[in-house]
């Protein structure tokens, strides 16, 4: 009995480590795989600041972009056909904020819908009386904590000579990135409690610069959308890093390198980005 009750263990042991094992072995086993050439053209003609990355750069980002395409799922809406073109622009432009970092890729992301055009979601909200009030949103992307985020495909695609300073991938994976420590308020997880303490005089700052200047009808690198709150401007603050980094440095230099910190990248660097 005691023979059988140990082979039982033992058993039930490898399964135990099975199960841990053996997911990562496939992740690697995917990651370990040759970068098809197809995907390889996809960034050289739709992924600008790819062109101007480093060589190390460009490994890294294509090993992310392997990762995410084999653990996330990509679910077409509203009638749309999934293609490689948006699986991998989506991945790339949401790996560009993993380059260089320690990190897992969006462990708490299982699902990305992708929409032909801006889509509406019903929202609820409470009057100053007390009433809840139902509406419908116009969206052009949203990050949601049950592991999925959404996207217009015309504005992943916007035509030729869009303003720089905008990318909804970066703005809705930066939410990702905010909500791993347990809760989406602008500040991601830092690691420590001075570091956290240096990110909120910076980011309480230059919020309240970005809104004097709005207020006063003066220009900002920054989205008049990230006045919204510091969850929004954390991640229009991110679209601008990687998006306008220069404009961001001159205008914002503080917040500049503070992000800089935070993603251990510095977007000047990509010549002719």
């Amino acid at each position: 009995m005691l023979a059988q009750f140990a082979v039982l263990l033992g058993i039930a042991g490898l399964l135990i480590v099975g199960m841990f094992v053996y997911p990562r072995w496939r992740v690697r086993r995917a990651v370990h795989k040759a970068f098809p050439l197809a995907y390889s053209a996809i960034l050289r003609r739709d992924l600008p600041q790819y062109r101007h990355l480093a060589p190390d750069l460009q490994w890294q980002l294509k090993k992310r972009i392997q990762q995410f395409l084999f653990e996330k799922t990509f679910v077409g809406c509203a009638g749309l056909e999934v293609t490689d073109q948006m699986r991998v622009l989506i991945a790339a432009r949401a790996c560009m904020l993993l380059l260089n970092r320690e990190t897992e890729v969006y462990p708490g992301l299982s699902h990305i819908l992708i929409y032909p055009s801006v889509f509406v979601v019903p929202r609820e909200f409470r009057t100053e009386d007390g009433l809840t009030v139902e509406s419908r949103q116009v969206l052009s992307g949203e990050s949601w904590s049950d592991g999925r985020v959404l996207l217009a495909w015309d504005q992943v695609m916007p035509p030729e000579g869009q303003m720089p300073g905008h990318d909804v991938v970066m703005h809705e994976f930066a939410h990702q990135l905010d909500g791993e420590d347990g809760v989406v308020d602008g500040a991601p997880d830092l690691g420590s409690q001075q570091r956290y303490q240096v990110w909120s005089r910076v980011m309480r700052d230059c919020y309240r610069r970005h809104a004097h200047m709005l207020a006063h009808g003066e220009h900002s690198t920054i989205d008049a959308y990230g006045q919204t709150n510091a969850a929004e401007f954390f991640a229009v603050s991110t679209e601008t890093f990687f998006t306008n980094p220069h404009g961001l440095s001159m205008e914002f230099p503080d917040l500049f390198r503070l992000l800089r910190q935070f993603y251990h990248v510095d977007p000047r660097e990509w010549a002719g980005f």
